[in-house]
């Protein structure tokens, strides 16, 4: 039996899975968490795959590995491979006035035809455009910038930092799912937009070699390492997404992206054109409102999440007309961040605990369908949705989410996908 490692570094913790590479069952599991902020030492995440392997058992009779990771974390490097500063996630969001730079000196159609994907504060381009304003002096010992499934892919290869000497930056591998995640990185010719490097940062660096779907290298024990992918890329890989299907992520935030044939480009920014571990295409819209506005809800109505469902499902569709606009912290689709919550349609026959769950459920829904139909208008073709997150356990958010989405919905076993999914693309590089 051979046996394969995938990884999801997230946010919160390192996941790993390790898994029969014929079958894919999961054989053994470990975990490890990550400090809390939206800037972080990586050398953090680096501590916590080491022990999150340990809690697997080791990869000693391992004979593939991959790594999943969240997106457009910036990991700068110096010249000896040190890393310059903490890096800042997906998630820190004073890079804001960054993005509205790129923009005004590029344009949101030009940058969005050149990368498919218009600079929001979550991407790297927009870090790195930070940092050159904000520390100049860091931005300046830059050498090499990597994400964080690719600089933890590198220092597991047995690659790091070096006293004397230059490091190893040739070794640096991604994948074009993180690549098209960080703005400067062009889908319609698979290669880096130098121009746009130099623009954010103020120079030129070294970043990683962008692998393709079946390709990998090997590290110091000679076990095969694929370029890994970046976390939404590897989950719908995981939940065995094609072309048609939209996955539809319900966690702290929500998430739907569909995986198709063609690239798409939405110079509103509304839809960021990402790529897929698997050689097609992610479009992709986030909203910051999901599983926490049944959270919030329940809370409201001194409920567990079985009984917010069982409210919920003994109201007719449409609540009895109120209606709940969930921006409780904002949101990012549309592009409202200094939106409030509204509740409407109240009436004294209207405002009973039952509507009030049925218009949490399907005001969250309704904010998942717009990125759905989102990514329709661009064109591509949707026959099916795959729910998947915490949000999707609910067998109200189950049972509505058909008529919500207006598509047929499957609702996936709950899985570690993201690590899954890169245990799946480990296995492909084994011999048949």
């Amino acid at each position: 039996m051979a046996l394969v490692m995938g990884v999801d570094s997230s946010t919160q913790s390192c996941k790993v899975v390790i898994v029969d590479a014929a079958t894919g069952a999961v054989v053994r599991t470990g975990r490890a968490s990550h400090p809390d902020g939206t800037s972080v030492d990586p050398e953090a995440w680096w501590v916590a795959l080491q022990a999150a392997i340990a809690d697997a058992g080791g990869i000693a009779d391992v004979a593939a590995w991959a790594i999943g990771g969240q997106q457009h974390g910036m990991v700068a490097l110096d010249a000896q491979g040190r890393v310059v500063r903490d890096a800042l996630l997906w998630n820190d969001t004073r890079s804001a006035g960054a993005a509205a730079d790129l923009i005004a000196e590029f344009g949101a159609d030009a940058l969005a035809a050149r990368t498919g994907v218009v600079p929001v504060a979550s991407f790297t381009i927009t870090k790195l455009r930070w940092l050159r304003d904000a520390e100049p002096d860091n931005s300046a010992a830059v050498a090499a910038v990597a994400l964080p499934h690719d600089w933890l892919t590198w220092r597991l290869r047995g690659y790091g930092p070096v006293a004397d000497g230059a490091p190893a930056f040739d070794e640096l591998i991604t994948d074009r799912s993180d690549a098209s995640g960080t703005g400067y990185w062009d889908p319609a010719t698979d290669g880096y937009d130098r121009d746009l490097l130099v623009a954010a940062l103020g120079h030129d660096a070294a970043l990683p070699r962008v692998l393709g779907p079946l390709e990998s290298v090997a590290d110091a024990d000679g076990r095969r390492v694929g370029a890994g992918a970046g976390d939404n890329a590897a989950a719908a890989f995981g939940v065995g997404a094609g072309v048609g299907d939209v996955v539809v992520s319900i966690g702290t935030s929500g998430t739907v992206f569909a995986v198709s044939a063609e690239r798409t480009i939405d110079p509103t920014g509304t839809v960021a054109g990402f790529a897929d571990a698997d050689g097609h295409f992610l479009p992709l819209v986030a909203t910051l409102n999901a599983a926490r506005v049944l959270d919030v809800t329940a809370r409201l109505l001194a409920v567990d999440h079985d009984g917010l469902s069982a409210l919920a499902l003994a109201a007719a569709s449409g609540a009895g007309g109120l209606r709940l606009l969930p921006y409780f912290e904002g949101e990012r689709t549309p592009n409202l961040p200094d939106a409030t919550a509204e509740l409407t349609g109240m009436t004294l026959a209207s405002t009973t605990r039952e509507n009030l769950a049925r218009a949490a459920v399907e005001g969250m829904l309704r904010g998942l369908a717009a990125g759905l139909d989102a990514i329709r208008g661009l064109g591509v073709p949707i026959e099916r949705a795959l729910l998947v997150g915490g949000g999707a356990q609910s067998a109200a958010v189950r049972r509505i989410a058909p008529d919500v989405l207006g598509v047929p919905v499957e609702v996936p076993a709950p899985g570690e996908y993201v690590a899954l999914g890169a245990a799946r693309q480990a296995a492909r590089l084994l011999p048949a």
